[in-house]
């Protein structure tokens, strides 16, 4: 069984880290449910939306060259499709007419973020926070070339 994007499919979370989940697809292949896929809304602390073990149903956003397949929880949802296309049409309809200026927030929509990009961004950031935490935490027990009476 190929795993095609856009298909639907059980699977098994197998493990929780801080930035998404592994899910175990029906093939034996392991995927990824980025934390920002595993729900409409903000999710700070994935293991109040996720276990392991649980039998989730997902949407493949993705497939990499080398073999990563991205995931999606929120995606997969029956009334996702609906939420969208009813936001959308709200949001047509609060847009102003005629003589405004410039392009609205809405007609400048990116590129989807890819999985990649969002996993490089998580690494800079976490490391810049660990070097800070580092820094600080070096300073409050002395750290290098500190004199000891």
């Amino acid at each position: 069984m190929s795993i095609e994007v856009g298909s639907k499919l059980q699977g098994k979370v197998t493990g929780i880290t801080n930035f998404g989940a592994f899910v175990e697809l029906p093939n034996g292949s392991t995927g990824l449910v980025h934390i920002s896929e595993v729900a409409d809304s903000y999710v700070k602390d994935i293991n109040d939306h996720l276990s392991e073990g649980d039998q989730v149903e997902v949407k493949v956003i993705n497939v990499e060259n080398d073999g990563k397949i991205g995931l999606s929880i929120k995606k997969a949802q029956e009334n996702y499709n609906q939420n969208q296309n009813q936001s959308n049409n709200h949001n047509k309809d609060r847009r102003p007419k005629g003589g405004g200026r410039g392009k609205s927030n809405h007609d400048r929509r990116e590129k989807p973020e890819t999985f990649e990009s969002k996993m490089n961004r998580f690494l800079k950031d976490s490391e810049e926070r660990m070097a800070s935490l580092r820094k600080h935490t070096e300073s409050k027990r002395g750290g290098r070339g500190a004199k000891r009476g």
